[in-house]
């Protein structure tokens, strides 16, 4: 993350050490129920949307409490990923009136987390 408030946009998609990655499942999450899992509770995990598909990246410190991508825990923050934004107010599902160039974005982001993180179910509603 910048000083600016933004983080870096994704250049390499494929991880260094490609992990196992279980079939997607398709599980319906509306919004408050994904907001459970935002990683308050050490006992649940914390998944973050991407254009309303939900991953669960338990286990990577910057998704935990305290850590830069907090923001993102238990939320779709589509809008601040295509504008590179950490600002709890951009951490919303909604995109689909942003530039070509930000929508762009937008897909690497939605790609980098396909290649590493599981697909647990769908935001709905």
């Amino acid at each position: 993350m910048s000083s600016t408030g933004h983080v870096a946009e994704p250049r390499n998609f494929e991880p260094k050490d490609p992990p196992k990655l279980d079939p997607p499942k398709s599980d319906p999450f509306t919004a408050e129920e994904l907001a459970k899992f935002d990683g308050s509770d050490p006992s649940m995990p914390v998944y973050v949307a991407v254009k309303r598909l939900i991953f669960d990246v338990s286990g990577k410190e910057s998704y935990a409490a305290g850590g830069p991508y907090h923001v993102f825990a238990g939320k779709d923050p589509s809008r601040a990923l295509a504008q590179t934004s950490v600002k709890k107010e951009d951490c919303v599902p909604e995109y689909e009136d942003l530039t070509d160039k930000e929508k762009k974005v937008l897909d690497d982001w939605l790609t980098y987390f396909t290649k590493r993180y599981n697909i647990v179910g769908k935001l709905v509603g």
